[in-house]
């Protein structure tokens, strides 16, 4: 036996010589994959803080709701004049600008009751000249018949004294009194006649035609007129999209405060400028959401592009409080549902955005600074 491992020992290639490399490399292995067990293990650790640290700061901080829409200015064009249409100034679709022309009416009626009006207010200021006149000539007939009452006045107290001492008839004395008595009526009758012309001048004889009532009824009957024939032509009162104007051709009768453009409540006039978005929130998600707060937004049709805003107003009531039916919560058979509030969200539009259109969905989320147990644990 000795000399078998005399034997092995003397040959470098022996077995038992070789596999020593093997076991130093066994070893090695054995060190790195402790190693790397302890770096996963610390690098789990690390992650896992990391991402217990991110839910932290952010988990229960953010309300969101997918329940909001895109809303404009929308307007059902009309008129407070009626006529038949002339001319219909825009296409389906097009843009217009604040002032532009949408479509005219007929101006011949209107204008033909701006003459008729003006010529009224003509008369008037011929009407006041005229009573001005006959004023002046009461007072001069008033003036004429006090100086022919001072007469009879002088011939009846002369002939009274004749009288006495029986040096006229009785009947001339009679007809003096008579003279007299009608001279005096005839004054009473000119100074009311006169009384009532003033009247008509507003109790000033000098008065300016623009001063009477009679002129400013008719002035106002003139603006009027004007008003209606200006209003014959309708105007954007906004920038927008003009929509369901097919329905408008020249020879259309338009009634006075109905849609020009639709028969039915369809819009007609979709506003660019002004665009923002209505949330409906749960009532448990509104609890520190208030006004300014920021909010990130997304619209379904560029799921690639991101708009922020923040919180304009909360509503004061729920859309159930607005329903013409409202919730019968009387009954036996109740079952509690979370009511939805509509919150008002201001865009921050910026150049380059996409354009939004009225009747878009949306997603916000809406930062509310404050975190809540409750909210990190529940479906936002």
């Amino acid at each position: 036996m000795a000399a078998i491992q005399s034997e092995t020992s003397r040959y470098p290639g022996s077995p038992r010589r070789s596999l020593a490399p093997v076991q130093g490399l066994l070893g090695r292995m054995r060190e790195d994959k402790t190693l790397l067990r302890r770096v996963l293990m610390i690098g789990g650790v690390a992650i896992v803080a990391l991402a217990a640290l991110a839910f932290w700061l952010m988990g229960g901080r953010y309300v969101s709701t997918d329940d909001a829409y895109v809303q404009t200015q929308k307007l059902m064009v009309s008129t407070d004049v009626s006529g038949l249409v002339k001319t219909v100034n825009v296409r389906e679709g097009e843009r217009v600008k604040k002032g532009q022309v949408l479509f005219t009416l007929d101006p011949h009626p209107f204008q033909i009751a701006l003459d008729n009006a003006k010529a009224q207010l003509g008369q008037v200021v011929q009407s006041v000249a005229a009573t001005k006149a006959d004023y002046q000539s009461m007072i001069s007939a008033a003036d004429a018949q006090r100086a022919q009452v001072d007469l009879n006045q002088r011939n009846f107290d002369r002939y009274a004294a004749l009288l006495k001492v029986n040096a006229i008839a009785p009947a001339t004395y009679d007809q003096a009194r008579l003279t007299l008595a009608a001279s005096k009526q005839q004054l009473v009758q000119a100074e009311q006649t006169a009384k009532t012309q003033l009247a008509k001048l507003n109790g000033n004889p000098d008065i300016a035609p623009e001063q009477t009532p009679q002129y400013q009824q008719a002035l106002a009957a003139v603006q009027e007129a004007q008003r209606q024939l200006d209003h014959a032509t309708v105007r954007a009162p906004f920038d927008g999209i003009v929509a369901e104007v097919d329905s408008l051709q020249p020879g259309t009768l338009v009634i006075s405060a109905m849609s020009a453009f639709s028969t039915t409540s369809a819009v007609g006039l979709v506003g660019t400028d002004h665009v923002w978005i209505e949330a409906h929130m749960k009532e448990t998600d509104l609890t520190h959401v208030k006004a300014g707060d920021p909010v990130s937004i997304s619209i379904d049709t560029y799921p690639d592009h991101t708009w922020h805003g923040h919180v304009d107003a909360v509503s004061a009531a729920s859309g159930a409080a607005f329903s013409v039916l409202p919730a019968e919560n009387a009954s036996g058979n109740w079952v509690k549902v979370t009511q939805r509030i509509p919150t008002r969200i201001i865009i921050d539009r910026k150049k380059g955005d996409p354009e939004l259109r009225a009747g878009m969905s949306a997603v916000v989320d809406i930062d509310t600074g404050k975190r809540t147990w409750q909210r990190m644990f529940s479906d936002r």
